[in-house]
């Protein structure tokens, strides 16, 4: 049970959902976030996009570095998470290799697009 600060109780949240694909899909992603937080799930998604300008990044041999370590994180993410949802219509290697991860570990992996389930 999670206690709410007005001390209510309330039930625990169905299941964590780590939401993966190409940040070219930030869009999609954050349209699934809204609907997986609307059916009662926690949400984790990426905190970043390395493909727009930023100053934490902007440093190629550090943005070779954070990028690794934002791979290991987000493999921690999907360690966490009850299931894996994949948004966007198109699979790229990185999100590919999440999915994998993700199934290694027997996580149920949905699909925003079902036709874009590289194993379908």
């Amino acid at each position: 049970m999670v206690t709410t600060l007005a001390g209510a109780r309330s039930a625990r949240p169905s299941a964590a959902v780590v939401i993966c694909g190409s940040t070219r899909f930030m869009t999609e992603m954050n349209e699934a976030d809204l609907r997986e937080t609307r059916a009662g799930r926690i949400v984790v998604k990426p905190g970043w996009d390395m493909k727009s300008p930023h100053e934490l990044w902007s440093d190629p041999v550090e943005a070779e570095a954070l990028e690794a370590r934002l791979d290991d994180l987000y493999r921690a993410k999907i360690r966490l998470a009850d299931e894996v949802l994949v948004a966007g219509d198109y699979i790229g290697d990185s999100t590919r290799a999440e999915i994998a991860y993700a199934r290694s570990l027997g996580k149920p992996v949905r699909f925003t697009h079902h036709e874009a389930d590289p194993d379908a």
